[in-house]
């Protein structure tokens, strides 16, 4: 038997495919968007980009900005009983609509 690869995606199948109408490059708006600091972003990872990208672990939580490193944001998420600060760049995250 061959021994099954752990990587950094695996067990991503479905979490990180897109669907039929998202599929391709994202749009550069979504690269240029900006965030301030105490704002609420939902982590969305966008697979087509592996830069910056967090962990699959975190899709679809909600954290908040505490600044920014680099081109990348500083990103508070609470997991459980612990907060952990992510390292994730603008393309990864959508604000939050408020209604």
């Amino acid at each position: 038997m061959v021994k099954r690869s752990k990587g950094f995606r695996s067990k991503t199948r479905k979490k990180l495919s897109k669907r039929v109408r998202e599929r391709g490059l994202t749009p550069i708006t979504r690269i240029l968007q900006e965030f301030a600091e105490g704002e609420k972003a939902n982590i969305v990872i966008d697979s087509s980009l592996l830069k910056g990208q967090p962990h699959p672990r975190f899709h679809g939580l909600t954290g908040t900005v505490l600044g920014m490193q680099g081109q990348a944001y500083l990103i508070s998420v609470k997991v459980g009983k612990k907060v952990k600060e992510l390292i994730i760049r603008p393309e990864h995250l959508r604000k939050i609509r408020v209604t």
